[in-house]
């Protein structure tokens, strides 16, 4: 029976908002689509239906961001409290592994975009043989991350020392982010993800800013500092053994399809990579019609 209802699961005293979309059939697994920074659960809202006819189709909000709990952060170097939260890639792919083998309770195709496919990675090693494959949606290559200042110019590394000071500053951090969490930024940044206009909507706008609405939306942005220095998706993938498919909006201003197709020539596990024409960083969102059939085909392999 189809679900599209929020649920809340009770995940280390956080609360954990997800749904799910489809009937129960005899599949072997289910998919889980895990959102990119800033976004949530209801930016698959063109792919899940979807998805949910051939198995149930799982959508997470990762700790900090849509309807899920969005605690206090905690930066490297800080004493640890109790209530407050480690914005990392291990503790966001730990909530996802946790979520699928307590709530799914079955092996999982992990589909992330943005972040959200270094999210699924991470995932996937956690749970090894109960993930089947990961599908990375112009999965976020992170050039600002401190290992690759080796390949930025030499401003940008003169100034990261100061740049990582002030964005500590929780007082910095939040003004940054309340400049920018009002719908016409939100509108001006997805005229430049979603390049050929496609779908940007009144309902994407504001998906994208009622969570930013909530008391502790600022946390997440304030604990981005954490991952300065984390993991990079070819480390993840280095010794990952199941199959990793990528989909690629080639007019991607932040990920560049040229650094996809070099994951595709040097990455063993990696086993396709479709380009997406005209479109950028959210191609699902953008050309659902496109990139549909591609999960389908990806889903279709998997079982």
């Amino acid at each position: 029976m189809t679900n599209s209802r929020t649920h809340i699961w009770d995940w280390n005293g956080l609360k954990v908002a997800w749904n799910k979309k489809g009937e129960e059939k005899n599949a072997a697994f289910s998919t889980l689509l895990i959102h990119g920074f800033g976004a949530n659960k209801k930016h698959w809202r063109h792919n899940q239906n979807l998805l949910g006819r051939k198995s149930i189709s799982y959508a997470i909000d990762l700790i900090g961001f849509g309807e899920s709990s969005q605690p206090a952060s905690q930066l490297i170097g800080e004493k640890a409290k109790e209530q407050n939260f480690f914005y990392n890639f291990d503790n966001w792919g730990q909530q996802v592994a946790d979520f699928s083998r307590q709530i799914i309770k079955k092996p999982v195709l992990l589909i992330g975009n943005s972040i959200g496919g270094v999210i699924a990675l991470r995932a996937a090693h956690i749970l090894q043989n109960n993930c089947k494959g990961v599908v990375l949606i112009n999965c976020a290559q992170r050039l600002m991350d401190d290992k690759q200042l080796i390949n930025q110019p030499q401003w940008q590394s003169s100034i990261r020392p100061v740049f990582k000071i002030l964005t500590r500053q929780r007082w910095i951090s939040k003004n940054l982010f309340r400049n920018a969490a009002n719908p016409k930024f939100i509108e001006k940044i997805l005229k430049k993800a979603y390049p050929s206009g496609a779908n940007i909507d009144q309902t994407l706008i504001e998906l994208l800013y009622e969570p930013t609405k909530r008391l502790g939306a600022s946390e997440a942005f304030h604990g981005f500092i954490n991952i300065f220095d984390d993991y990079l998706a070819p480390e993840l993938m280095k010794n990952l053994s199941i199959p990793v498919d990528m989909v690629w909006g080639e007019n991607d201003p932040w990920e560049s399809v040229a650094e996809a197709q070099k994951w595709l020539s040097t990455i063993k596990c990696i086993r396709s990579l479709e380009i997406i024409k005209d479109a950028g960083h959210c191609p699902h969102d953008e050309t659902p019609e496109k990139v549909n059939p591609i999960l389908l085909k990806i889903l279709q392999q998997a079982i």
